[in-house]
């Protein structure tokens, strides 16, 4: 059974989603006793940008451990008239930059705590693998 579980995990990893609002995410943390992971981007613009998202946070080892454990923040900043995001999430995402990210780094990824209190950073690509980038969430996650 237990054997079970574990392909069905693998064939279908478990949704996550991303939001846009942090005060949201703070809420849906408080609530459930989780972590807020921020992940400072430029979709469409910035390679390491899209290396991290294609390479570590949309793996199915992050997707799984992020599902139980974590409430998600992207703040996007594409250049590119296309990918344009509405002016509300614009403006929210700056609201985060001048908070979190006033040097404008990217990717800039936090994890930090339900209160906004930063818990540790990665600054660039953090070049591990998607399980040593978990381990690194769950050690802190283990020692709040």
């Amino acid at each position: 059974m237990k054997l079970l579980a574990i392909y069905l995990i693998m064939i279908f990893p478990a949704s996550v989603s991303w939001l846009g609002d942090f005060n949201t995410a703070k809420t849906e943390a408080s609530q459930n006793h989780k972590l807020i992971l921020i992940n400072f981007s430029g979709s469409d613009w910035c390679g390491p940008c899209i290396r991290l998202r294609k390479e570590i946070l949309e793996s199915n080892t992050f997707e799984n451990y992020a599902s139980g454990h974590l409430v998600l923040v992207r703040a996007d900043f594409p250049r590119q008239k296309k990918n344009q995001l509405p002016k509300e999430q614009v403006k929210l995402n700056e609201t985060l930059a001048d908070q979190y990210n006033p040097d404008g780094k990217f990717p800039f990824t936090l994890l930090v705590d339900e209160h906004g209190k930063v818990l540790r950073t990665w600054d660039g690509f953090p070049n591990e693998t998607p399980d040593q980038f978990v381990s690194d969430i769950n050690s802190v996650d283990l020692g709040k």
